[in-house]
């Protein structure tokens, strides 16, 4: 067994804390992990992608296009520019509320409707779930939680090899003292509210 997660989003959205989660709890259950993570600006906002891979037999930290078994998108727009990391069988989580880019904040360009974003994800795979993850988080205690909260929504994907216990136990182990109560609502609300989807 082979399965490639590929975590996508802006940085200061926790993609590398969910990979790191993600990573942890896949050691934990036994398996090889290879973890990699490519980001530029990511302090000021800019593109993150990390890819985690773990099996049986796992080498390479990298995966070819289109080889991912799972797309984490913390924001719309980073999830349709990374749809080619995925396939027809690509199961897809993606966070709906975006992080305007600073042309977008400063008036120079305009967001596209994020229907529109999730109609093209669509087009190119049904296996797709969304979720508000920061509203989730907000009503959880925080908005910091939205990463929390996209972590449980990764246990209601249909063939996830990992056990929910244990990613939630892994998460509530690398967080501060002081947020795991926060964290803990937001990844039950998270994992709660895509079973439903």
């Amino acid at each position: 067994m082979k399965y490639t997660v590929q975590i996508v989003g802006v940085g200061g959205q926790g993609v590398l804390l969910a990979s790191m989660v993600l990573g942890k709890a896949a050691m934990e259950a036994g398996h090889k992990v290879a973890m990699s993570e490519v980001h530029g600006m990511a302090q000021r906002g800019g593109s993150v992608l990390s890819t985690l891979r773990f099996g049986d037999d796992v080498i390479s930290p990298l995966e070819s296009v289109g080889g991912a078994d799972m797309i984490l998108g913390f924001e719309p727009v980073e999830t349709c520019r990374n749809i080619a990391l995925g396939n027809k069988d690509t199961a897809i989580i993606v966070n709906l509320d975006p992080l305007l880019p600073s042309a977008v904040a400063a008036g120079f360009e305009e967001y596209p409707p994020v229907q529109d974003i999730v109609d093209s994800i669509r087009s190119v795979s049904d296996n797709l779930m969304t979720i508000d993850a920061t509203k989730i988080a907000v009503e959880a205690g925080r908005a910091v939680a939205a990463n929390a909260a996209m972590i449980g929504a990764v246990t209601a994907a249909q063939g996830f090899p990992l056990p929910g216990g244990l990613l939630k136990k892994t998460l509530l182990d690398t967080v501060p003292e002081k947020f795991k109560e926060l964290n803990s609502r937001a990844f039950d609300m998270g994992a709660e509210r895509c079973r439903r989807a």
